[in-house]
């Protein structure tokens, strides 16, 4: 069975509560850290990254979400501050529906409620997948989990098609690797088969 992605509501009912289409430019916020979670965010066009940064100034990038996906939407629930920032990759529209709209809307329609409950249970395991891999001392199996917790917020069935939208860099501060290390197995994967390396992408 295919796991579900995070949200995907109907752009015509967001709409007929009260929703607003919002342009961003490239590396335009959405939202920043320690800001009041005031909306539900689902992108129409464009791609958004969620990150921080630690003491040290150096990025952490938890996912690259695009068309047709949510986010910050758990901090509705929480009534809590963003612990994350959301950043356009691209010049993107947002769809964006004020907190007190979207309570109405999931109270009137319950499915939406029962679809919102999946989705959070799947972010929690695969996250929890991702960190059982990141312990472990085996380059491969860390990276391994880190792709699975990447592709589960996609619809991709197929094998080795899912683009992984990160830089080495990226996947290297991700898994607490050096980026040798990584271009290493990566190379590895793709030899055992797990992978497609080409034209600098990774198809997991």
């Amino acid at each position: 069975m295919k796991t579900i992605s995070c949200m995907n509501i109907d752009e015509s009912l967001l709409y007929s509560f009260g929703a607003e289409d919002r342009d961003y430019k490239k590396r335009e916020a959405v939202f920043r850290e320690e800001d009041h979670a005031l909306y539900y965010f689902q992108i129409s066009e464009g791609k958004v990254k969620l990150n921080n940064y630690n003491e040290n100034g150096k990025e952490f990038i938890h996912n690259i979400l695009g068309r047709k996906q949510s986010f910050g939407e758990a901090m509705l629930f929480l009534n809590q501050k963003y612990p994350i920032n959301a950043i356009c990759l691209e010049d993107s529209r947002i769809i964006r529906l004020p907190k007190n709209n979207f309570f109405e809307m999931i109270t009137q329609n319950p499915d939406l409620s029962l679809e919102m409950n999946a989705c959070f249970s799947q972010e929690i395991f695969y996250k929890l997948k991702m960190v059982q891999s990141l312990a472990s001392e085996n380059p491969m199996q860390r990276l391994k989990g880190l792709l699975e917790y990447l592709k589960s917020y996609h619809d991709e069935d197929c094998q080795k098609c899912f683009h992984i939208e990160f830089t080495r860099q990226q996947i290297a501060n991700l898994t607490g690797m050096r980026v040798e290390t990584v271009i290493r197995t990566l190379k590895k994967m793709e030899k055992e088969g797990s992978i497609i390396l080409k034209d600098r992408k990774i198809l997991y």
